[in-house]
């Protein structure tokens, strides 16, 4: 963490199974936990933290959303994808940093 509430990551991309054809980069356990912690009392509905996430060269406003497992997913839409040049299993250099500290 460079800064609080600014964290940098790396982790594949996948396809959550079933329609939509959403993509997600989930957030490794150890920075989901600090990003519970500094948001604790501040989550939206289902436990969402908004954000702002870059990859590479694109930067966008989002929330990442908690998974059953206790880690955070962030959702990858497919401008990001096409502009990025992602696809199923690449490795995502992630900087996000939360919205509301």
């Amino acid at each position: 963490m460079s800064r609080l509430g600014t964290f940098r990551f790396s982790a594949p991309l996948w396809q959550y199974p079933g329609e939509g054809s959403w993509y997600f980069v989930t957030v490794p356990e150890e920075i989901s936990d600090d990003i519970a912690d500094l948001t604790a009392g501040t989550r939206k509905g289902f436990g969402s933290v908004r954000v702002t996430a870059t990859v590479g060269g694109t930067t966008w406003q989002t929330s990442v959303f908690p998974s059953k497992s206790g880690s955070y997913f962030l959702p990858v839409k497919k401008p990001v994808r096409i502009a990025e040049h992602l696809t199923e299993g690449s490795p995502v250099d992630t900087r996000l940093e939360l919205a509301d500290l």
